[in-house]
């Protein structure tokens, strides 16, 4: 069933960077429509932090005090859907949903996210976003000075080595396999008394998504408080590649300085476009996404 109204935007994702975008878009007068599925990637988290005037807050207290705010303005309307697929037409686009609905707009905004891809490790997923986390400016300094391990290897680790040991001297690399170090990481490591396991990780022994133990498949283990990570991910949605918006290198789509894609009259914002993954990046990405499309629907019409 098509909606019959022809919306200035679509903004498909309904989280920190879409619910900016659209404020932006709403306080300028521009009938916009929000689709989201209300399953955010960070829904796990206990609570949000590094984002002023919400710090400590919970990541659905903070999207809920945002859309509340956002209704306000009466060219906004939401939509608690999924969107499956998209195409271009001679007006703009259409989406389509998981209900079945059409809906068609001259713009998109694509807020779509990323999905984290859990390693075959049992109880990872658990402690995901509770003690198993991912970034040392979000939730490092709730974690400093606990006994804390580092899942990761090569390159990846040792960007990350210097982070958290900012905050926690008492720290372990767990590599998982062969660790893929040149002789000056395995040095600066050394210095810093930072031990290098290579063994296979089974488990992530844990309670109620806090972790006690990483369990090796050769069955030792290890006391930790705190593991880092980062896991693999892939685009939430597919409908940015099957519209042809480009991805770089490590699968984010590419935008330039005002978030415009590769795909005239498209637009991406917050984790599916960067690595720098915060509540404050995605609010000022889905800010900067709604300013410069008010700015092309508002100079097509003057």
């Amino acid at each position: 069933m098509a909606d019959s109204i022809i919306y200035d935007v679509t903004i498909i994702g309904g989280s920190y960077a879409g619910l900016s975008a659209a404020m932006t878009l709403g306080r300028s007068l521009k009938k916009t429509l929000v689709i989201d599925s209300g399953k955010p990637c960070n829904a796990q988290t206990p609570h949000s932090h590094n984002f002023m005037t919400q710090d400590g807050n919970t990541p659905k207290g903070i999207s809920m005090l945002a859309k509340n705010q956002v209704e306000n303005y009466g060219a906004v309307r939401f939509q608690n859907d999924l969107a499956v697929s998209g195409k271009k037409t001679g007006y703009g686009f259409e989406i389509k949903t998981k209900s079945k609905k059409t809906f068609r707009s001259k713009k998109l905004i694509f807020a779509t996210g990323v999905r984290d891809i859990m390693p075959n490790i049992k109880g990872f997923s658990e402690c995901w976003g509770i003690s198993v986390i991912h970034c040392p400016y979000c939730h490092g300094y709730e974690h400093r000075n606990q006994k804390t391990a580092i899942l990761a290897n090569g390159d990846t680790a040792t960007h990350m080595v210097p982070l958290v040991h900012n905050l926690t001297k008492d720290l372990t690399i767990l590599t998982s396999g062969k660790a893929e170090f040149i002789d000056e990481q395995r040095t600066k490591f050394e210095q810093h008394n930072i031990p290098i396991v290579e063994s296979k990780i089974g488990e992530i022994d844990h309670q109620n998504g806090h972790v006690k133990n990483v369990v090796f498949q050769d069955h030792t283990k290890m006391g930790f408080d705190t593991v880092y990570a980062r896991p693999p991910f892939e685009q939430h949605s597919n409908i940015p590649s099957f519209l042809g918006c480009e991805l770089n290198e490590q699968g984010y789509i590419v935008v330039d300085d005002f978030q415009k894609t590769t795909v005239e009259g498209v637009f991406a914002c917050g984790d599916n476009t960067t690595a720098f993954r915060s509540v404050a990046n995605a609010v000022y990405k889905g800010n900067v996404a709604g300013a410069k499309v008010n700015m092309e629907l508002t100079q097509e019409v003057f």
